[in-house]
């Protein structure tokens, strides 16, 4: 484990850091990646850390075993949900984690090959990227024990896929494959499981090629329209955009190695 987050975790996650690529993988396999109160915390506290690491551009999300996460630990839950305080703290945890996934400056690229249930569902949609393979399968799942999506769920989902199919999804609490999870919205890229790997890599590094400065700034105001109506989304955009391209040095190298047919030198996070 890199030894910056090793002492963030007690071992809920494993993290490891390859170049400007930081993997944090979800390490509960037998109870199948459960977002109990300790690895909400320990998965935020990683998230913050990586955020204010300079050598750290991307965070790749997976989970060990066969799920990503199935959600919420049940048996857990049937403690909370007799206690509102317990509640409001695990609801807490789970949207400071959460949070800061929307807020990093870091691409946050989540990799689903298993069970994607409830609460690892709502981790997703807080996800830059999503890549499933085919045998992945996706489910909101709340409904089948009488919960409520609250991490988010109800609302970011209906962005995602739009309300009608949104509530379709949440009201049958029904699986989908990851070739159905791309027709609707919820990820990104659909892979066969054995290409996965070698098109990862291939992705990430056509990412760290771009500038990382424009690359969090577009990650921001596409935040920015999900947060604003659009007229105000508008002007957010036509002011970031002329203060961006008139003094940040990486808009500049980017048209000057253009014009002189070169490979551009971007700057590093700052």
């Amino acid at each position: 484990m890199t030894s910056d987050y090793a002492k963030l975790t007690t071992g809920t996650l494993v993290v490891e850091q390859e170049g400007k690529l930081l993997t944090i993988t979800l390490n509960r396999p037998k109870e199948l990646n459960p977002l109990d109160p300790v690895t909400l915390l320990e998965l935020g506290e990683c998230i913050a850390q990586a955020d204010r690491d300079v050598g750290v551009e991307i965070i790749l999300l997976r989970g060990a075993g066969r799920a990503f996460s199935a959600g919420g630990d049940l048996k857990n839950h049937l403690r909370v949900h007799q206690d509102a305080e317990a509640m409001r703290r695990m609801g807490a945890l789970a949207a400071a984690a959460m949070d800061r996934i929307v807020a990093t400056s870091k691409l946050v690229i989540a990799v689903v090959e298993g069970l994607c249930v409830a609460g690892g569902l709502e981790l997703i949609l807080c996800c830059d990227f999503v890549i499933a393979t085919e045998t992945a399968s996706f489910s909101d799942g709340h409904l089948n024990v009488a919960l409520l999506p609250g991490s988010g769920g109800t609302q970011r989902m209906p962005r995602w896929t739009g309300p009608l199919r949104a509530k379709e999804l949440m009201l049958t609490a029904r699986f989908v494959d990851g070739k159905e999870a791309l027709a609707l919205g919820l990820v990104t890229y659909c892979w066969p499981a054995a290409e996965l790997t070698e098109r990862l890599a291939s992705l990430t590094a056509d990412l760290l090629r771009k500038s990382f400065a424009a690359r969090a700034a577009i990650k921001y105001l596409v935040y920015q329209s999900q947060e604003s109506p659009l007229s105000a989304g508008l002007q957010i955009e036509r002011a970031f955009v002329q203060h961006f391209e008139t003094t940040h040095p990486d808009a500049h190298e980017g048209i000057l190695a253009f014009v002189e047919k070169r490979k551009p030198k971007f700057g590093p996070p700052g």
